[in-house]
């Protein structure tokens, strides 16, 4: 499918169907008044994300809150969605603009149409495929203002880049573990680097154990596909900055010996989406070409169950020298983070350490389903990485604090630290706080740790995200990246 920017008027431009947003449910706009009779009489009330199709107008309206791009990119996204199993093959709309300089909502549109038109219909023996082949962007703006058709044309082709990048990472994410593991996420990131001319490590078992991984050796002990640690790297010239990413990647997590229950078991080939949502930002930033140096680590793992697999009560040395007490098997996704935190740290020297990850349950309980967790040591890190979700790029994400006292309840009394807490409570915090002890001192204002266990995979649609995989992370990370280019302060 492709997405035009066109410098016509909407009544100039041929397609088979029109979509019209309907904005804070003014029936009275110029595109939407001739329609209010028979909107209101089959009851559309234009509430936020609602939809309905007029087939004999060839008109499909939609509800928007409000002309901000946190409304405008679900409301597109949805009512697109609800027609892909029709035989509309173009489609053509408005520009719509928050205020008259500003392109984030017509940046959010393109990612609208890429994002709310994602299928994953790979093994599927019967394919309904969608038979839209092109949306056409207006130049006519939805309040009549004036648009500069370059700058208009750069913000949809940077929606369309980060939208395509969110989906490889749905890709990756909603493939079963039969059919993904280790291995092939080396593949993937292997041909990754080569279309997007990035550079690309991948380290072995042995070339692990070399580098003294024993957390992330131990995880991976019992599975028969063996371990990968991935660095990709994208290397501008004369970079304002140097972040460094890290993800969890967790090709199938039964939860070793401290198995998963069946019911929760399901759905663990998305324990991967930290480290997949890494490789979806790579190409992100090099796309976009961004003057900000970032490397990508990923921990490509396992984590199965037989006689060598390994336990409770075992005593691990992570890389860093210190010992860790495993108490729960299905804690592995910390002792994988642990391991490469470490290893990244002694490959780049960043202004910027990232790690994202499904870590905890916790984190869901806490935020919901929805919501990315947020921690980290530096406030005002934190916060740009909030704006950076929030406002900028429509995901969401809120901050889980730190506090000294829940420190304690990582203590062992035969090693350094307990891969879990002696409490229930603040999980997804304390699984923040153990990772924290493998980030070295001079490192510790750089540091982020994002846990996406909500939004990463949900069994339902919502929002611009269809079932299964959403790409948690990458715009949030993304739209990051991109405000430490234009940043005039100093980097840590």
């Amino acid at each position: 499918m492709k997405i035009e920017f066109v410098a016509k008027k909407l009544k100039d431009i041929k397609a088979d169907l029109e979509l019209i947003v309907v904005v804070d449910k003014n029936f009275d706009h110029d595109l939407v008044k001739e329609y209010k009779t028979v909107l209101k009489d089959a009851g559309f009330s234009a509430e936020q994300d609602e939809a309905i199709l007029l087939p004999e107008s060839k008109k499909l309206f939609v509800g928007s809150e409000s002309l901000r791009a946190k409304d405008i990119r679900p409301a597109v996204a949805t009512a697109l969605r609800s027609i892909l199993g029709k035989n509309y093959k173009t489609i053509k709309l408005a520009s719509y603009l928050s205020h008259t300089k500003c392109t984030a909502t017509l940046r959010a549109l393109a990612e609208a149409i890429v994002l709310g038109t994602y299928e994953y219909t790979r093994y599927k023996s019967k394919k309904e495929n969608s038979k839209l082949e092109k949306v056409f962007i207006s130049s006519q703006e939805y309040n009549a203002k004036e648009i500069d058709k370059d700058v208009a044309k750069r913000a949809i082709d940077k929606g369309i880049e980060v939208a395509q990048s969110v989906n490889l990472t749905r890709d990756i994410v909603n493939t079963p573990p039969d059919d993904f593991y280790p291995k092939i996420m080396a593949r993937v990131a292997k041909d990754i680097a080569k279309n997007e001319d990035l550079e690309i490590k991948v380290l072995n078992r042995s070339e692990i154990a070399e580098q003294k991984m024993n957390a992330l050796l131990a995880v991976a002990k019992a599975s028969t596909h063996a371990p990968r640690v991935i660095h990709v790297s994208y290397k501008p010239k004369n970079p304002k900055a140097v972040v460094s990413l890290i993800g969890k990647g967790l090709t199938y997590d039964s939860g070793g010996l401290s198995l998963k229950p069946s019911d929760f078991m399901v759905t663990m080939k998305a324990d991967k989406s930290g480290g997949s949502a890494v490789l979806g930002i790579m190409q992100a930033v090099s796309r976009l070409k961004l003057p900000i140096e970032v490397h990508g680590f990923i921990g490509a793992v396992e984590n199965m169950i037989g006689g060598n697999a390994y336990k409770p009560d075992d005593v691990l040395i992570a890389k860093n020298g210190k010992t860790i007490e495993v108490r729960n098997t299905d804690a592995e996704g910390r002792l994988v983070l642990a391991d490469v935190l470490c290893y990244a740290q002694q490959e780049v020297d960043a202004n910027y350490i990232i790690d994202m990850a499904t870590l905890t349950g916790a984190c869901v309980v806490g935020l919901g389903h929805y919501t990315t967790g947020v921690m980290g040591n530096n406030q005002k890190i934190i916060d740009k990485m909030l704006y950076a979700a929030n406002t900028a790029s429509g995901e969401m994400a809120a901050q889980l604090p730190f506090n000294r006292y829940l420190n304690k309840t990582l203590k062992s009394s035969i090693a350094d630290i307990c891969n879990i807490s002696n409490t229930r409570y603040g999980g997804a915090i304390t699984a923040g706080l153990f990772l924290s002890n493998f980030i070295e001192e001079k490192n510790r204002q750089k540091w982020l740790h994002l846990d996406i266990a909500g939004p990463a995979f949900v069994e339902h649609e919502w929002g611009e995200n269809p079932h299964g995989a959403s790409g948690a992370g990458v715009r949030a990370v993304t739209r990051f990246i991109e405000k430490l280019s234009t940043s005039k302060g100093e980097h840590y």
